[in-house]
């Protein structure tokens, strides 16, 4: 595994992504046996037959697929479709893919894939999401952006889209990991988080293009979600969630979890409230995370006058008018706000509406 194959090769490697009715465990096990797909390829029905936990009905869909595929006419098709495909048999396939339980042996993508060494986390949460919620999302997709962290998540609906929007806020990059083909926008409605995401990172696929969504890929795509990530965030999750799901792929590969606490009584906060008494993490700001990968910017790492600290201090994800600041602060207006501004220049807070401010780091 792992090593280089010929640019001509990967036709072998597409074609034994897209067998009909062979499943990925068949694929890995003839993988292994063979060391590659050109070999399968060139096998006959009888010496696949012959190798250990192959059966004679995988043997014969083998060498009926080889005869109802068009090797450089699949491949064509698929590049006129601008999308890319890597195989275990790469050296540019995730470095981080490749130790999973169940890899999957072949990707597609639009854009470009994470590259090994940029650091990545994971941002995950329920569809139906508060504004709280919302916020947060959007608030720890872009700390870890602006700080260099890939954020990466499954484009649903709620958390996962708000932590693509966050990352790109921050000028970061993100990758959106689908449970269809990379060239269906699901849902609908992130047609154009999609068309930036691609631009700023990429769209992520083991399902071939042109596959509808199907509940059954989603389950499947979250390994690949946390197994892209050194880290993986959840914000509010119900107790019986597709994020939980995510998090326990994530526990298996060895990844810290972190989870956003909530209200006892909120049926959003159950899932990540369920996950702290477990032992995951308790997310109490972004920079935590992005600190303890080791990637606090030098913009973040500057010491804040005490001062500019007290100001910064008093301001969370509500906002506050200069009059409510000046208050806890005991500053006078004429100060207050220049500490505002200075605050504002270095992205830690923003003003939401005339004289109203929040932190945003």
């Amino acid at each position: 595994m792992g090593s280089t194959i010929e640019e001509t090769d990967i036709l072998y490697a597409y074609w034994l992504a897209n067998i009909s009715g062979v499943g990925s465990k068949t694929i890995h096990q003839l993988y292994k046996y063979c060391g590659s797909a050109k070999a399968i390829y060139h096998m006959s029905a009888g010496e696949l037959k012959r190798l250990y936990g192959i059966t004679g009905e995988a043997a014969m869909r083998i060498s009926a697929a080889k005869k109802n595929w068009d090797l450089d006419g699949e491949w064509d098709r698929l590049v006129q479709k601008s999308v890319s495909f890597v195989s275990l048999e790469q050296e540019t396939y995730p470095r981080r893919l490749r130790n999973l339980y169940d890899p999957p042996y072949g990707l597609y993508y639009i854009g470009h894939l994470p590259p090994d060494g940029t650091p990545a986390v994971g941002v995950v949460g329920a569809r139906g999401c508060s504004s709280y919620g919302q916020k947060m999302a959007l608030r720890v997709g872009k700390c870890l952006g602006s700080n260099g962290v890939s954020v990466i998540s499954g484009l649903a609906r709620g958390i996962d889209g708000y932590g693509h929007e966050g990352a790109l806020q921050g000028k970061g990059e993100t990758y959106a990991v689908l449970g269809c083909g990379v060239n269906v926008v699901y849902p609908p409605e992130h047609a154009g988080l999609y068309e930036q995401i691609a631009e700023h990172g990429g769209i992520l696929s083991e399902y071939p293009p042109d596959m509808p969504p199907c509940p059954g890929f989603f389950p499947m795509r979250n390994r690949i979600i946390s197994g892209l990530s050194d880290a993986l965030i959840i914000i509010e999750a119900k107790q019986k969630s597709g994020s939980l799901i995510t998090a326990d792929c994530a526990l298996e590969q060895g990844k810290d979890v972190y989870a956003v606490p909530g209200r006892m009584t909120d049926p959003l906060s159950a899932g990540c409230n369920h996950l702290i008494r477990q032992g995951a993490g308790i997310l109490l700001s972004p920079e935590e995370v992005v600190s303890e990968l080791g990637l606090l910017s030098e913009k973040n790492k500057l010491p804040l006058e005490k001062s500019q600290r007290l100001v910064y201090s008093c301001l969370d994800l509500h906002p506050k008018s200069i009059e409510e600041i000046s208050r806890e602060t005991a500053l006078d207006p004429v100060t207050l706000a220049e500490l505002l501004d200075e605050l504002e220049e270095r992205g830690l807070v923003q003003e939401t509406w005339k004289n109203h401010y929040i932190s945003v780091n």
